[in-house]
């Protein structure tokens, strides 16, 4: 008997005999529409009292074919959600190259670089978003002003007065899709400029500023941060003074006053990157380097670490001269950032809910960093732990802990990687560079051990 079935935006063609065989039909072409893409991940399926009405099956046959699929990893079933397509590997040649890469997939990820992603606060995310959507103006739904919401622009200008110590007017504030944009759209508006960046430090930004038409000039950082005195010809330094990455030292007090006073007399700018800013371990978060000099420091925030990447949501605090200039680099790069995000943010802020969670998450890190100091062992050479997501640990040697890691099915960051030029010299360190944020709670402790084994050689 053939059958015809419509649900979901998708047609299934069922050719199938009586009796058992509707099941066992059904079963095939729901997993052979998953499998050719016709049903995507996370597409709901209607509940199994309708399929079987619209199939004209027993209720018992659709919720079999349900399980047998549930039960095989092709869907997913919640309560309160319903029953949804799973997100499967793609489909490799079991002998090529792209079984082999799939094969060694690590089986933990102590890379640095994200958050604990599923500590994201839903429940008080979707409360604050139903209140901005229930309270946003009509408006709120045309072309927005380039800078941003004021709503939130205003309410960061509260947030980062008290928790970071930023001079920050609301009219002073540009929100961005990000830290990278933020970067982007500064290098614009220096025109050219050399902008002196962190060496070691993220490869990624580097090639942020030189595709966007600046010339990078790498500066020595060290055991008390980045040079001041080594800045030379620059125009401005980009800087992470409250944990530098990938070395995750702090910038001392005295080159705090050293960068301020080579700005002042140069009319150079500083650019904050308030890199894990809030999540310092030892005693209270270091108030951000802007609050001495607002009139020569671009603080560059973001909620990637706090709330999570995948929001997108970042914010500038300028000096007043370059508001006009970087609004208008940000209005011909994408107009303004998505508003209804913005809002969400505006209202998870003033109600205090935003506070919450970041102490929650400072404590959640504490704990980590403390289970991989417990683990380790003190004469490690375990570096960079008052502060932020990851931990910078010397070897002797990084592709030989590599290649070890590699077999522990444990993914690492390499100090190597993050120097300006390739191919360190002898006397250069060497390192790992452990996040400990993305793992999930439970697979933790086991990737600590992995870890373990990959030092202990």
């Amino acid at each position: 008997m053939d059958d015809f079935w419509s649900g979901a935006g998708v047609d299934l063609h069922l050719e199938t005999d009586a009796g058992d065989g509707r099941r066992i039909g059904l079963e095939r072409a729901l997993r052979d529409g998953i499998r050719d893409g016709r049903l995507a991940p996370g597409t709901r399926l209607p509940a199994t009292r309708r399929l079987a009405a619209d199939l004209g099956v027993s209720r018992g046959t659709a919720k079999a074919a349900y399980d047998q699929l549930v039960a095989e990893g092709y869907l997913t079933a919640r309560q309160g959600s319903g029953t949804r397509v799973a997100a499967l590997p793609p489909a490799t040649d079991a002998t090529g190259p792209q079984a082999a890469a799939h094969a060694r997939a690590p089986r933990f990820d102590l890379r640095p670089g994200s958050p604990d992603v599923g500590a994201f606060p839903a429940a008080a995310w979707l409360r604050a978003l139903r209140r901005a959507i229930a309270t946003a103006p009509s408006l709120a739904y045309d072309y927005g002003d380039p800078r941003g919401r004021v709503e939130l622009r205003t309410a960061l200008s509260g947030y980062l007065g008290r928790a970071r110590g930023v001079v920050a007017p609301p009219e002073r504030i540009v929100i961005t899709s990000g830290y990278v944009q933020g970067l982007a759209l500064l290098t614009r508006v220096l025109d050219g400029a050399t902008v002196a960046m962190e060496d070691p430090g993220l490869p990624f930004h580097r090639e942020v500023v030189r595709r966007n038409g600046g010339t990078v000039r790498p500066v020595p950082v060290d055991a008390h941060g980045v040079r001041p005195g080594e800045l030379g010809e620059a125009a401005a330094v980009v800087v992470t003074p409250a944990h530098q990455y990938p070395t995750g030292v702090t910038l001392r007090p005295e080159r705090r006053r050293a960068l301020g006073d080579w700005a002042r007399a140069r009319g150079g700018l500083i650019v904050e990157d308030d890199y894990d800013g809030e999540f310092r371990y030892d005693r209270q978060p270091v108030g951000a380097l802007q609050g001495m000099a607002p009139g020569q420091v671009v603080y560059l925030g973001t909620a990637s670490k706090t709330l999570g990447p995948a929001l997108r949501l970042g914010w500038m605090v300028l000096p007043a001269h370059l508001v006009d200039a970087v609004a208008d680099a940000k209005l011909h790069s994408d107009h303004h950032t998505e508003t209804i995000g913005q809002l969400a943010l505006a209202e998870l802020i003033d109600s205090h809910a935003y506070d919450r969670h970041v102490r929650a998450c400072r404590l959640r890190y504490r704990r980590r960093r403390d289970q991989l100091l417990d683990r380790l062992g003190t004469d490690r050479g375990v570096r960079g732990i008052a502060a932020g997501l990851h931990a910078l640990i010397d070897v002797p040697d990084e592709a030989e802990a590599l290649a070890r890691a590699q077999e522990q099915g444990l993914a690492l960051g390499a100090l190597g990687d993050h120097w300006h030029t390739p191919g360190a010299p002898a006397d250069r360190p060497q390192g790992l560079v452990v996040g400990y944020g993305t793992p999930r709670e439970r697979a933790y402790p086991e990737a600590l051990e992995a870890l373990a084994k990959v030092l202990d050689g």
